[in-house]
């Protein structure tokens, strides 16, 4: 979030990429594509793509880091070395994977029946192979149908969005440059039948009035996410599994 640039970000009421305020990138998500995962998703939004695969309940490792009353989730977000111009070269946790990590794994700790499975952990890796901005939300909408595939009981579907303004315009599912020069950033996450923010983040300056007409806007982007979430859950479970699989 890059606040005043020379950069036009709206223009004749469209935005940099052609789409309107309110209107979201493409998004595509598959279940189960990691055979040898208890769970996995790959989701393809804009020009995100990324992979999660989850594992357990199982063995915790080290033993003496095991909870006897829940099950200890553990999450790793990292991005590919040839996932952005940004990301060129880099390998190994960052301070941007290690924060990430560590959002996306309390959105999980607060929706999974961890306390059926005591003395175990729960495994979320995800990979971002390709950044375009909004990969967080992205990675925690992937971690969700990863987590259902594996067939961890949750309290409610979370499906998450990034909102934001530029050029004092409210905006739905931001993009890189939006992301990188508008004047605000606002990353939530919404579980699906109580409306529950379990993820929210601010980049920039809000009225509460603008905030408040965010939320509305996430609630209607986050509906259309969860249908996609489900459509892939069903999917998989129709045919058999993710044989037929394409990049």
């Amino acid at each position: 979030m890059g606040g005043s640039t020379d950069i036009q970000l709206i223009v004749d009421g469209k935005r940099v990429d052609g789409r309107a305020p309110d209107e979201m990138r493409n998004v595509r998500i598959e279940a189960g594509i990691i055979p040898e995962a208890d769970g996995s998703a790959f989701v393809e939004w804009g020009g995100n793509k990324i992979l999660c695969g989850v594992y357990g309940p199982r063995e915790c490792i080290p033993r003496h880091g095991a909870n006897p009353y829940r099950a200890t989730i553990k999450c790793r977000y990292m991005m590919s070395p040839f996932s952005s111009k940004e990301e060129h070269g880099r390998s190994g946790p960052s301070r941007r994977s290690t924060e990430l990590s560590k959002v996306i794994r309390e959105v999980f700790e607060n929706l999974v029946v961890a306390e059926r499975f005591p003395n175990t952990q729960i495994d979320v890796y995800i990979d971002v192979l390709q950044a375009e901005g909004g990969t967080r939300t992205a990675s925690v909408t992937a971690a969700a149908v990863a987590l259902v595939n594996a067939g961890i009981p949750m309290k409610d579907m979370v499906s998450a969005i990034a909102l934001g303004k530029a050029a004092d315009v409210l905006l739905v599912d931001l993009g890189k440059t939006e992301d990188n020069f508008g004047q605000s950033d606002v990353p939530l996450a919404m579980s699906h039948k109580d409306k529950k923010l379990h993820l929210i983040q601010m980049d920039g300056l809000l009225t509460k009035d603008e905030i408040a007409d965010m939320i509305d806007m996430a609630e209607k982007a986050t509906e259309q996410i969860h249908e996609k979430q489900v459509d892939a859950l069903k999917r998989f479970y129709e045919n058999g599994g993710n044989e037929n699989f394409k990049w």
